[in-house]
């Protein structure tokens, strides 16, 4: 585990090369949020928050991560590769074919994977139903879901929502990856989410905001939420979808869109002129 926030900075920024390699070489996959995200998964994994064993990563001990942003792939792969749960070498597979690497996660074909994913607004769901069972179980592990802005405008979400705080379910925490981005538009004009912080307090969850790019603010808050009794917790990170290279950021249009090899080497050049340093205050 790493602990020190210089070099977790520095790995977030080799991540993000990582991610912009493997979406180049696929010419395929989303590049926005998972560039955006970096900084959530570093501190979850990297942070000495997760109990998880990658040599033994069905660990009935392990907490438990459920992806509800299966597109968010090329991070997940990546973080995975740097936690130790396969070769680095096998991201250069990403969506080809026979890869164990696909477009969406499949938890049968990674170690480290809990959910299979594509349609998003599922994750929660399966989240919630974990931390039930490991309530019922007596096993003391939490369950983190990492989710995106969007799926909120699912029905089923809001029904996970519901649940969770009707059982108190206060091992489970999730991130919420506030890009203001979808597929299609800006969220606030697909789909008006706010006041998001409400809704989420109306339903008796413990509510905690954070800039998504500051590492040491994201520890505090996943330290902050395993201390947090009778109540799930939801971590809103306010980020900038596509953070690191100027001309994806905040731009909707690479939800999901690969780089081609002349913008793949435009953003390797931004984000190795940046020495690992990723600005942790919103722009």
């Amino acid at each position: 585990m790493k602990n020190n926030i210089k070099e977790l900075e520095n790995l977030a920024t080799q991540i993000r090369e990582e991610i912009i390699r493997m979406l180049m070489r696929a010419k395929s996959g989303h590049c926005a949020g998972p560039l955006g995200a970096v900084e959530q998964y570093i501190a979850l994994y990297f942070g000495d928050i997760l109990k998880y064993d990658p040599q033994n990563p069905d660990w009935s001990e392990r907490d438990r991560v459920v992806i509800s942003n299966g597109h968010y792939a090329p991070l997940i792969y990546a973080i995975l590769a740097y936690a130790g749960y396969f070769d680095k070498d096998e991201l250069k597979t990403l969506r080809k074919l026979g890869s164990r690497l696909q477009g969406h996660p499949h938890r049968l074909s990674l170690p480290g994977i809990e959910t299979s994913s594509g349609p998003v607004g599922e994750g929660l769901a399966q989240a919630v139903g974990m931390a039930l069972g490991l309530k019922l179980s007596g096993i003391k592990s939490q369950v983190y879901c990492l989710m995106g802005d969007g799926e909120h405008d699912c029905g089923n979400t809001w029904e996970a929502v519901m649940l969770a705080g009707k059982y108190q379910l206060d091992n489970l925490t999730i991130l919420i990856d506030r890009n203001n981005i979808q597929i299609d538009g800006f969220t606030e004009k697909v789909m008006p989410l706010e006041p998001l912080k409400d809704k989420y307090e109306a339903f008796n969850w413990k509510v905690l905001e954070v800039d998504g790019h500051n590492i040491e603010e994201l520890i505090r808050a996943l330290n902050k939420a395993k201390a947090i009794f009778v109540k799930p917790v939801a971590i809103i990170c306010n980020t900038i979808p596509g953070k690191g290279v100027n001309f994806i950021e905040g731009e909707y249009q690479w939800h999901g869109k690969a780089p081609n090899s002349q913008e793949a080497e435009e953003a390797l050049k931004q984000l190795r002129t940046m020495k690992g340093k990723i600005k942790s205050e919103l722009d």
